[in-house]
């Protein structure tokens, strides 16, 4: 049986929270680029409490910034971008100049790379949306645990369920169509309360 075609990327985001809201970022048509959906955005703000204030964060593979952009919009001090595809790098940065967003600042790099050589603890959230089928959803979060502060968090979408590895425990946890998606929280405790389920 041949599978359903892929639903072809929406040009534009629309951000739902905080500063931002209502502001539009354009999603460049490249392989591999499907921005997180509305929704889902919308569980991950509501589980971490939806103000930001003073967190340092870190979008570790960008692509349209939706997730970054959300966290800066809700009060960040500081939001890292990472975008290995100089292109949208540029686009990004087109974007943080246009919604006035002093707190982004771009990098064009490969995340493993940069997360390597970033200093320890020295992030309160890091969002880990690498693509999809690319099978580096272990390696990511592998490489952002120094990154995080005792007690912070990270995000991960995937396509199917993730166990929290060791020094890690599953804070919330939901899935919307194909996607798994999972807040992690570093050295911290297992949330005792069901996950949250968003399902199509």
């Amino acid at each position: 049986m041949t599978p359903p075609p892929r639903r072809a990327p929406p040009r534009e985001v629309r951000l739902i929270g905080g500063r931002f809201k209502r502001r539009k970022l354009p999603v460049a048509d490249r392989p591999g680029l499907r921005p997180t959906p509305d929704r889902v955005r919308e569980t991950l703000f509501n589980w971490l409490g939806q103000d930001l204030t003073g967190s340092r964060v870190l979008d570790a593979f960008a692509g349209s910034g939706a997730l970054g952009f959300e966290a800066a919009s809700r009060g960040a001090a500081e939001v890292v971008l990472l975008e290995r595809d100089p292109a949208r790098a540029a686009g990004l940065r087109a974007s943080a100049q246009r919604l006035g967003a002093d707190a982004v600042r771009v990098v064009a790099a490969d995340a493993l790379a940069w997360m390597a050589r970033a200093a320890p603890a020295s992030f309160d959230l890091v969002l880990l949306d690498p693509p999809f089928d690319a099978g580096l959803h272990d390696a990511a979060l592998a490489a952002a645990a120094p990154l995080l502060r005792a007690g912070g968090f990270a995000y991960v979408e995937a396509p199917r369920p993730l166990a929290p590895p060791s020094g890690w425990a599953l804070h919330r946890a939901g899935r919307a169509g194909a996607v798994h998606f999972h807040l992690l929280q570093r050295g911290g405790y297992t949330e005792t309360e069901p996950s949250a389920r968003s399902e199509p």
